[in-house]
């Protein structure tokens, strides 16, 4: 019995002391990183990597922070040059700088990122777009995307923050920006419209003239032909032709009154005149 004691006990003994060693056990796995806090001495400034590491149960406690890019989309709403309102979304790609980790767990802790990107992406983006107005916030893009990126980039250094990537994903404007800008481009098709009409009415109108005075000049030489018997043919032709051009302008909408100055050819010269 003695035996069986003993080794119950050692077994119990083995038992015991496996467990204190795991708790005293803690895991970083890929990708992570881990600062110690101590009860006595505060947060520790070395950085423990990937693997299996020791700690003291209750008087130390390990804390692990993700070092890989993550996404952000961060929504502001800012003014530009020319003071219209700007609906702008930036996309970030974040991750801590590794050795900065002992600060940042002081200074901002585990969820740093929430209270360091929202207000330096406001703060840059409210002061890039001022510099642009609403139509270069369009045209000039990229810039607009560097200089966000440059000045973002700067900021975020300086609490220990790395950013991967930034990108405009969104860029709208009030309501009564665009509907100027659908009124506008309404009113420019309309001109065009309008443009093309009164080219079409002028090259229509003058051709009906040019035809009208070859039907005129063809009477006259057929009356020059005849001799004096085709004065009335002269005459019928002339006034065939006044009708025509009278009938072409009447059909357009652009002439409201019929002209005068040209007399509708009705002043052409009979063949006895012309000659």
């Amino acid at each position: 019995m003695n035996f069986f004691n003993r080794i119950g006990q050692i077994g119990l003994g083995v038992a015991l002391v496996g467990g204190v060693v795991n708790s005293a056990l803690y895991n970083v796995d890929g990708g992570h990183r881990a600062v110690i806090f101590d009860r006595f001495s505060g947060v520790k400034n070395q950085v423990v990597g990937e693997g299996t590491h020791f700690f003291i149960p209750w008087v130390q406690r390990p804390i692990i922070f993700d070092i890989r890019s993550r996404p952000r989309n961060v929504p502001v709403v800012t003014g530009s040059k020319d003071l219209q309102n700007v609906n702008i979304t930036l996309r970030i790609l974040f991750r801590p700088y590794p050795d900065q980790l002992p600060k940042i767990y002081t200074v901002l802790g585990q969820d740093y990122e929430e209270r360091v990107l929202p207000s330096i992406t406001t703060e840059v983006l409210k002061a890039v777009v001022a510099q642009f107005d609403a139509g270069e916030l369009i045209t000039q893009r990229d810039l607009v995307s560097q200089k966000v990126s440059d000045f973002l980039t700067e900021r975020s250094a300086q609490f220990g923050v790395i950013l991967d990537d930034i990108s405009i994903t969104h860029l709208t404007f009030g309501r009564e920006f665009t509907q100027a800008v659908e009124l506008k481009q309404v009113a420019q098709q309309e001109a065009e419209k309008a443009r093309f009409l009164v080219e079409k009415a002028e090259q229509t109108k003058k051709a009906t003239v040019i035809t009208a005075e070859g039907d005129a000049q063809a009477a006259l030489m057929l009356a020059e032909a005849f001799g004096g018997a085709g004065e009335g043919l002269v005459e019928l032709r002339r006034i065939e032709a006044a009708e025509d051009i009278a009938y072409q302008l009447s059909r357009s909408r652009q002439v409201s009154y019929l002209p005068t100055g040209q007399n509708l050819l009705l002043n052409v010269p009979t063949g006895s005149n012309a000659q």
